[in-house]
């Protein structure tokens, strides 16, 4: 006896000439994220044109001191002939801010492109992202807003420890800034909870 044909639901559907073009009008943002990896490029040579001056400037290398201090805005009364604590702090900072950026860059890359471009198909791969199983619109916006006050709490941070190269009202408004961004944050995710579905799951999460 005949068995019916199995249909395969990785089988896409043929779409009429009009919805398949509006489909695929996808695809054109492929060179953004594209883009963002080359960004992603120039933060890596950022980092460590950073951290190799930071070395010199450790080992007594007086340009390389200068270029770190130039380059944070940092002044002092005396001149600085090595490392402080201070600058030291200030460069490391700017070294966790590097890596933080890249890191929502990757979450904007990779969780853009399975959000509204393509699935990557990275089920059971063991470097697959916890968060990437789950991932759609609702959760990338609350990630990159946490990844977003990160940052501005390392700028803060930063800008804290020189505070004496900076007028109050630059302070000010920075604290301001990074209230904002807290309380949008918590906003988007409570705004995204009261969104869930009684049983706490995004509508999206079928894996």
């Amino acid at each position: 006896m005949a068995h019916p044909p199995h249909n395969d639901p990785r089988q896409a559907p043929r779409l009429r000439p009009l919805p398949a073009i509006i489909f695929a009008s996808r695809w054109l943002q492929l060179p953004l994220y594209l883009g963002l990896i080359l960004a992603q490029a120039v933060y890596v040579f950022h980092f460590w044109v950073e951290l190799v001056h930071l070395i010199e400037a450790a080992f007594g290398n007086a340009h390389a001191l200068e270029l770190l201090v130039s380059s944070m805005g940092y002044r002092s009364d005396a001149p600085l002939t090595t490392l402080n604590e201070t600058v030291i702090m200030l460069v490391v900072l700017a070294l966790i801010d590097v890596v933080m950026i890249s890191n929502l860059l990757i979450m904007v890359i990779v969780g853009g492109y399975e959000t509204f471009v393509s699935r990557l198909e990275l089920e059971g791969h063991p470097d697959q992202p916890e968060w990437l199983s789950h991932v759609n619109a609702s959760v990338l916006k609350v990630k990159l807003g946490t990844a977003i006050i990160g940052i501005s709490s390392i700028h803060l941070l930063k800008t804290f420890i020189n505070a004496a190269n900076y007028d109050l009202k630059v302070l000010v408004w920075q604290t301001v800034i990074h209230v904002v961004f807290l309380l949008s944050a918590l906003a988007i995710a409570l705004t995204d909870r009261l969104m869930q579905p009684s049983g706490g799951q995004h509508p999206t999460d079928t894996h």
